[in-house]
């Protein structure tokens, strides 16, 4: 755990406790239920972070040995490293199951994205006739936003018209949508399954995600 904590754990020997608002009580004016409190809200805390802390190290192992097996997978099918995504590996008789997942976050650059979408607007006032065509329909839905900002998958599913809708407007459109992209940020996820006694792969719940 990264963050610095701000926490004090007050103990029966101390002549006074400090409350939230920093006013020092004297120990002998608190009651029971407070110190008991105090003393397992301590102990569950400590629990916590060695917990944490465990988990960390474990995510760091995963991820080690997922590198080591995606490296030997590479190799072995001579396949170059352009890049890690997604991919999922198995135990000698698939009883045990690995996905790793690669979640990308997209933004747009906005001049780029303002230049789409004038090339959109010239694409409808030449070829669409009414509100009810599907061209404006297709358009108006990929751009609709969520208090907002743009549904990124939304406005990527436009790319796949590209073969279906020749109107230079709307290709040139779609060559500023994808220099538009932008992906600052990645996150990859770790599953680990096992097969239960039916046969199905049951997911070990590990809360890697709220590691780092």
């Amino acid at each position: 755990m990264k963050e610095e904590l701000n926490v004090k754990h007050q103990k029966s020997s101390d002549i006074s406790w400090i409350d939230e608002k920093g006013v020092n009580i004297p120990y002998n004016r608190t009651t029971p239920l407070e110190r008991l409190a105090e003393r397992q809200a301590n102990r569950l805390l400590q629990k916590s972070l060695s917990i944490n802390s465990n988990l960390l190290e474990f995510k760091k192992q995963v991820i080690e040995l997922c590198n080591e097996v995606y490296e030997k997978a590479m190799e072995e099918n001579q396949t170059p490293k352009d890049g890690k995504g997604n991919f999922t590996w198995y135990n000698f008789d698939r009883s045990i199951k690995i996905e790793v997942s690669v979640s990308e976050r997209i933004e747009f650059d906005d001049l780029k994205i303002t230049s789409c979408r004038e090339e959109l607007k010239k694409y409808i006032e030449k070829n669409v006739k009414s509100e009810d065509d599907f061209g404006q329909q297709l358009i108006d839905d990929a751009f609709t936003t969520t208090k907002g900002k743009l549904d990124a998958k939304k406005v990527m599913s436009l790319l796949r018209y590209r073969s279906k809708i020749k109107d230079h407007h709307f290709q040139r459109a779609l060559d500023l949508l994808e220099e538009s992209v932008r992906r600052p940020h990645s996150k990859t996820y770790f599953r680990i399954y096992a097969k239960d006694m039916e046969g199905k792969y049951a997911n070990i719940d590990l809360n890697f995600a709220s590691v780092s």
